[in-house]
C-alpha cells in the first residue's frame, strides 16, 4: 500500500470513482436553533477545555472503549477541534503501523490534549480556519455563529502554553500531504512510526474506511443524522453552511473573528 510517490489532495473524489454522495444538492432548509441546543453547546465546549473537569466524566464516559481517553499506554494522541478532520488523519495514521499503535482521538477536547502533554505521550493537534469551523458547527450542532467562535478561541488558546509538547498542523498540511506531518512526529517525539505515504490511491482507501464507519454508526432509516455526522463534505451540508455564511459576517461578530484569525495564524505559523 505505501509507495514513495506523493499526491497533493484536497479530500476530494475523482470524478467517475464511486461516490456516496449527490453529485447536486436539494435546496437545504436553515434548521431551526433552540436556547436548549445553544446551552448545551456552551457547556460542553467549555466544560472539555479543563481536564479537571473533564477527564473525570470522559475517563467513565468511555471506559470500554480503548481509543477515546489517554493512558499510560497511549501511543499517539490525534485531537482537534471538531470538524477538522482527525477521522481521516487517524485512518491514513494507523494504515501503515505495522505494529499494534494506540491512538486516542476524537475528544475534541482541549483537556485531553493538555492531559496527554502533562504524560509526555506525544499529541498531534490539526487546526483549521476558525471561520470554516464555525459553519461546519452551525449546520452540524445546529447553534447560532457566536458559540463555535468562542469554542474555536477558547480551546487552542488553552493549547498555546503547551505548544512544545504538541505537533500542530494545518488542516491544509494534513489534506495536502500528510507524510511529512508524520516524518515530523518521528522528528518531534523521537517516534519510529512506519510513515503513510500521501497518494490518491491510499487517499481513496482511506475514504472507504471512512465511509464504512459511517454506516456502521447509523442505521438505513437515520438519513439525516448519517449526512450531517460524515466525516467527509457533502453537497448537503455544503448548501447549508453557505446559507449560514451571512450569520458568520455580521459586523457584531467581527473583534471574535479577528481574535481566532489571530490565534490561527500563532499556531500555524
Amino acid at each position: 500500500m505505501n509507495n514513495n510517490k506523493t499526491y497533493p489532495s484536497q479530500l476530494s473524489y475523482v470524478a467517475g470513482q464511486a461516490d456516496p454522495r449527490k453529485a447536486t444538492a436539494a435546496p437545504v432548509a436553515v434548521p431551526s436553533r433552540s436556547l436548549r441546543q445553544e446551552i448545551s453547546y456552551r457547556i460542553r465546549y467549555f466544560v472539555n477545555a479543563y481536564p479537571l473537569l473533564y477527564m473525570p466524566m470522559a475517563r467513565y464516559r468511555h471506559r470500554y472503549s480503548i481509543d477515546r481517553i489517554v493512558r499510560a499506554d497511549t501511543d499517539l494522541v490525534i485531537e482537534a477541534f471538531g470538524r477538522t478532520g482527525t477521522t481521516f488523519a487517524n485512518f491514513a495514521f494507523l494504515s501503515a503501523q505495522r505494529r499494534r499503535v494506540r491512538t486516542v482521538h476524537h475528544t475534541h477536547a482541549a483537556a485531553q490534549v493538555i492531559t496527554a502533554v502533562k504524560m509526555k505521550i506525544p499529541t498531534l493537534v490539526i487546526v483549521r480556519q476558525p471561520e470554516a469551523i464555525a459553519l461546519s458547527h452551525m449546520a452540524r450542532h445546529q447553534v447560532s455563529a457566536r458559540p463555535p467562535l468562542i469554542a474555536w478561541i477558547r480551546f487552542h488558546k488553552r493549547l498555546l502554553s503547551r505548544r512544545k509538547g504538541i505537533m500542530f498542523c494545518s488542516f491544509e498540511q494534513m489534506t495536502n500531504n500528510f507524510t511529512p506531518v508524520i516524518q515530523g512526529l518521528n522528528e518531534k517525539f523521537g517516534t519510529c512510526f512506519e510513515v503513510w505515504q500521501h497518494t490518491k490511491e491510499n487517499e481513496m482507501e482511506v475514504f472507504e474506511q471512512i465511509k464504512s464507519r459511517n454506516r456502521g454508526r447509523f442505521s438505513e432509516d437515520q438519513v439525516e443524522q448519517r449526512m450531517r455526522a460524515f466525516a467527509l463534505p457533502t453537497p448537503e451540508r455544503e448548501a447549508l453552511k453557505n446559507q449560514l455564511g451571512a450569520q458568520l459576517d455580521a459586523p457584531s461578530l467581527a473583534g471574535l473573528r479577528r481574535r481566532a484569525q489571530a490565534l490561527y495564524r500563532s499556531l500555524v505559523d
